[in-house]
């Protein structure tokens, strides 16, 4: 079949206009309408031959406008795409109006996200002749990326065909003239703004969607414009307010282009609502302050009971320190050395309790270059009569030339001093030699982790029994005699620990025979994030094509989890419980599970057991996601599998680096 002939223009522009102004000059405004929109329309026959296309698609696929009309789809669009294409224009033939999202790649180009759009027509009346398809690329859309992109492609051979691109465009389109009157006004522009297209044809645009704080600066770029001045916004894609007919303002993006018809000039405008894209980013940020606030009210109980436990470490030095004066009788110098450590002491308190605060306020403790060197002789300089009192031999062992890290002294400082007040109190019944070795060193660079520091705190002692090592960092769980420990010292260190994006573990054998806790800090003081997979390309799927199912009973969380996943590129899909994740599975190949550890129905570990029984390829594909890995049950669990586990709350950057290495 042929083109579209001048007589079928000047009839759709004589129809769409309905009577009003010189039919030929509007028919050749809307056939220049068509070609400068940014999205891609075509129109193709029963025959599956293309009979038109506009500028938009001949440019996506790098052809020209002979090389297209008459042609076969099956030619045009490539073997592999034609066949995901051939079904649904059978469906279209048979009287079904079809939309859908997905992926498409068109061989060179790249892979982008679709809505599209397929619509039969029948002319006059009778059998469906044609089909109608356009489409909308929102890849950023789903990425939540800034910009929205549209691109359609819409299928249309004659008069009534092109009039439904315009009348079924996802955007609104508004044309004035030069003297700013609207001379177009589609669907979707009516249901945007609440007008009727009738209603505002040939009034001032300033008038109808324009609010008036805006409508003075409107008047003047037009003014310009007339006077022969440059344009300042054209082809620019622009952020601005908009007025609905109720007169409420509302966020609208907008490309506006310039289109010159016998020798006149006409402007058009393309907009798309920001109202649900603004809201959807806010609420995405209440939700994520409201998990920030969840978690440190939860916290907040326990940190502020673990500082009664964490003041007995500078408080025992209090104590020694007071003794040490109720037994000299010396000269006047020594009686002002032991006062000037009792208050070294008593400021090392005032330092723990401010930290706690801090924490309780969800505020940053100030973080500068410290040598952790420096921060455990400091911390031996306050313990050093204690020991010596008490027969303990302290061993250190520091590394020269030590990297300082990024830390909050008092933070990281308390923490050596806990694991080193832990030894202390570990010796105390202990016959014979008691010995603490404390050492530090730099960590061996490896492939995908940031350098790191260590410190090692060991001792003589029993060391922990097997049956306590599980519970060790768990909230007031103590080995310790009555009246020596709350059981919150070690969860506080270890969250002081990751909080600085380092570890705090006991390892399994001490080289002194003891207990032994290794605490690793990255140099930068953040989380490290994972380098570029240094695996082969098979190892796991780009990000953009990538397909993560989230496994979440709590559907704020798993919302939360999706957004974050597809800014990224992953293609993802909703589960709320272990089972439904099943049957999601079993509709659909998916690869990697991010998933709450404890839902009903089906928790984690179920589903973790159940994908090792039916989709054994994904059992290490699986990423816990959990605010309860410090229970028993759930510490048991992420050892003995091995699965990788992301505390709640979490940030993008954690989620996309854990999962990131999950798939490599």
């Amino acid at each position: 079949m042929s083109a579209l002939s001048p007589r079928d223009f000047e009839s759709l522009g004589a129809r769409l206009v309905r009577g009003q102004g010189d039919l030929g000059l509007n028919a050749a405004l809307l056939h220049a309408l068509l070609d400068q929109l940014p999205v891609r329309c075509t129109i193709v026959g029963r025959d599956l031959r293309y009979r038109f296309a506009n500028q938009a698609f001949l440019d996506a696929m790098g052809l020209r406008l002979a090389q297209v009309l008459d042609q076969p789809a099956r030619a045009v669009l490539g073997e592999a795409v034609f066949s995901t294409y051939l079904p649904a224009a059978e469906r279209v033939f048979a009287g079904e109006a079809l939309r859908w999202r997905g992926w498409i790649d068109y061989g060179s180009a790249h892979t982008r996200y679709f809505e599209q759009h397929l619509i039969p027509y029948a002319s006059g009346g009778g059998e469906i002749d044609a089909m109608l398809a356009f489409g909308r690329d929102i890849t950023d859309l789903e990425q939540r990326d800034a910009e929205l992109a549209a691109t359609t492609r819409a299928l249309s051979t004659t008069e009534a065909l092109k009039s439904a691109i315009v009348d079924h465009a996802l955007a609104a389109l508004v044309s004035t003239d030069a003297e700013g009157r609207i001379v177009e006004f589609n669907p979707a522009a009516e249901a945007m703004f609440g007008l009727r297209r009738a209603l505002v044809l040939g009034h001032s645009v300033e008038e109808v969607i324009i609010p008036p704080q805006h409508r003075a600066a409107h008047h003047a770029g037009m003014a310009r414009l007339a006077a022969g001045e440059p344009a300042r916004l054209l082809g620019r894609r622009m952020e601005m307010t908009a007025l609905r007919a109720d007169g409420r303002e509302f966020p609208v993006e907008m490309v506006l282009w310039r289109t010159e018809v016998g020798g006149s000039s006409y402007y058009t405008a393309s907009m798309v609502d920001l109202s649900a894209r603004q809201e959807a980013e806010r609420e995405i940020e209440r939700q994520r302050e409201a998990l920030r606030q969840s978690e440190k009210l939860s916290a907040m109980g326990s940190l502020l009971a673990g500082v009664a436990h964490e003041l007995n470490n500078p408080l025992a030095i209090v104590l020694g320190r007071a003794t040490l004066l109720e037994e000299k009788t010396g000269a006047y110098p020594e009686l002002q050395q032991d006062a000037q450590r009792i208050r070294d002491a008593a400021e090392r308190c005032g330092r723990i309790v401010k930290t706690f605060l801090n924490m309780a306020r969800a505020r940053p403790g100030a973080r500068t270059a410290v040598s952790l060197n420096e921060l455990v002789r400091a911390a031996a300089d306050l313990l050093s009569y204690t020991w010596r009192s008490h027969g303990l031999q302290l061993e250190l062992l520091l590394a020269e030339d030590l990297p300082r890290v990024l830390a909050d002294a008092d933070q990281i400082g308390q923490l050596v001093l806990n694991l080193m007040v832990n030894a202390q109190q570990a010796l105390s019944q202990q016959e014979g030699p008691r010995r603490v070795q404390v050492g530090t060193g730099l960590e061996a660079l490896r492939p995908g982790r940031a350098p790191r520091v260590w410190l090692r705190v060991a001792d003589n002692g029993p060391g922990v029994p097997e049956s306590a090592r599980t519970r060790l960092f768990e909230p007031f769980f103590t080995t310790k005699s009555e009246g020596l420990g709350t059981g919150l010292g070690l969860a506080v260190s270890r969250a002081l620990a990751r909080e600085h994006g380092g570890e705090l573990q006991l390892e399994p054998h001490g080289p002194l025979g003891g207990a032994s806790f290794r605490l690793s800090l990255p140099l930068t003081g953040q989380a490290e994030v994972m380098a570029p997979s240094l695996e082969p390309a098979s190892a796991a799927p780009p990000a953009a094509r990538a397909r993560v199912l989230v496994v979440d009973d709590e559907p704020e969380i798993a919302e939360l989890a999706r957004a974050m996943l597809e800014a990224a590129g992953y293609s993802v899909a909703l589960a709320h419980s272990g089972r439904s994740a099943l049957e999601r599975l079993a509709e659909q190949a998916f690869d990697a599970v991010v998933s709450d550890l404890r839902m009903p129905d089906m928790d984690g570990a179920a589903l973790w057991r159940a994908l090792g029984e039916q989709y054994p390829a994904l059992r290490r594909r699986v990423l816990f996601v959990t605010g309860d890995t410090l229970s028993p049950g759930a510490q048991q669990f992420l050892e003995q599998t091995e699965c990788p586990a992301l505390d709640k709350p979490f940030t993008k950057a954690e989620l996309l680096a854990k999962l990131a290495q999950l798939l490599s």
